[in-house]
């Protein structure tokens, strides 16, 4: 059974994505209540409490147990974020990525080098500082001996929410020659967008000796509806009341309220989702407009802090429009989790939790088809020599 570490942990997303053929040997996350909700959900009679809780910057490799397989690192998105303040690796949240680095220089130089390590981040990563933040990652996996490229994968192909992110997969050179078997030669239009390779153009030709191009087979398509995840009767929020709803539609642009009067105009239930954004008017003012997509997907789930809003719920059947936050349940399924993962009573917890996190089958996907190949082929060539 292959080990991994999961740095930034919170509720254990990259873990429930890995299955049960993995055995998580040590976990790190910052957040207390993160933590606990991490530990109500993976740790029992079976599975033994392996969670530091803790600043990254503050352990040591003498808190690293053994040589992981796997190293996965979903390290704070804020300051890359393109809704962000923009200060890159260099910010407070965003930065954390260099004390992390330091411990796998560490576990390097010990002889205890993970054999795959997985960054995951939001895609603004690719041009953070022109490309410079991005280079910056790359430049340290080569130099500690990784082999390594990148894929951009939205939980779209999984899950009804737009989701796009970015996973740089770096293997040891102990295992480079066994990446042959879920490599190509280039890029592919599925898993490596415009931006990932005008970033791969900008990177240090020595950084580029030891880039891959990861491939994957297309997903099937998902098997569930947006509308289908949507409660009717939700825990932790309430339908709104009909003068709640008529200021919301208020708040809609002509363009918005044309997509509505066409869900009604079908008489069939139609579900969509709302986000209250800031645009500007016909004046030039800024103004907060609910827009609404009918196009059977949730928008990306945001963390509700810095001002974000919360996804609303809309439900169309005729002439009759119900309107509520999205529950917690459903940020859940949104993000591929089962209705037995357990979540925080408190709602702006759960959804702060989610909306963190990392899409479970798009983990399971990478697991699948590029971390289990590549661990099984050495184990075999392992076998082979010996």
């Amino acid at each position: 059974m292959p080990t991994f570490f999961e740095f930034f942990a919170g509720g254990g997303m990259a873990r429930a994505g890995l299955g049960k053929t993995w055995r998580c040997a040590f976990s790190n996350e910052f957040d207390v209540k993160k933590s606990i909700i991490y530990r109500q959900n993976w740790t029992g009679p079976k599975a033994p409490d392996v969670l530091k809780v803790a600043d990254v910057g503050t352990l040591t490799t003498d808190d690293l147990p053994g040589q992981p397989d796997l190293t996965w690192a979903s390290f704070p998105c804020q300051d890359l974020s393109l809704a962000g303040a923009g200060a890159g690796l260099k910010g407070d949240r965003s930065g954390t990525f260099w004390p992390f680095w330091r411990l796998m220089q560490g576990m390097v130089k010990a002889g205890r080098a993970p054999k795959v390590i997985v960054l995951e981040n939001v895609c603004g990563m690719l041009t953070s500082h022109d490309g410079k933040d991005f280079a910056a990652i790359c430049s340290a996996l080569a130099g500690s001996n990784y082999y390594y490229g990148a894929v951009v994968v939205d939980a779209v192909h999984f899950v009804p929410q737009s989701r796009p992110r970015l996973f740089v997969i770096g293997v040891h050179e102990d295992l480079a020659f066994n990446a042959s078997a879920v490599t190509g030669e280039g890029g592919t239009d599925l898993w490596h967008s415009r931006g990932l390779l005008a970033a791969y153009d900008k990177l240090p030709a020595k950084a580029k000796e030891k880039w891959l191009w990861w491939t994957m087979p297309k997903p099937s398509r998902k098997s569930v509806t947006f509308a289908e995840l949507v409660e009717d009767d939700p825990v932790g929020v309430s339908w709104h009341t009909d003068d709640e709803t008529t200021k919301l539609l208020g708040m809609m642009s002509a363009l918005h309220l044309k997509k509505l009067e066409a869900a009604k105009a079908t008489g069939e239930r139609t579900v969509g989702a709302i986000y209250k954004r800031t645009r500007r008017d016909e004046f030039g003012r800024k103004v907060q407009r609910a827009e609404v997509r009918f196009d059977d997907l949730a928008g990306c789930l945001r963390t509700p802090a810095g001002g974000s809003s919360r996804q609303v719920i809309i439900v169309v059947e005729g002439n009759k429009i119900r309107s509520r936050l999205i529950s917690p349940r459903e940020t859940a399924r949104l993000m591929g989790l089962p209705d037995s993962y357990k979540l925080p009573s408190n709602y702006n917890e759960a959804y702060h939790l989610t909306g963190d996190g990392v899409a479970v089958p798009v983990v399971r996907h990478l697991a699948k088809h590029i971390f289990e190949p590549l661990l099984s082929n050495w184990a075999e060539g392992s076998r082979g020599v010996a």
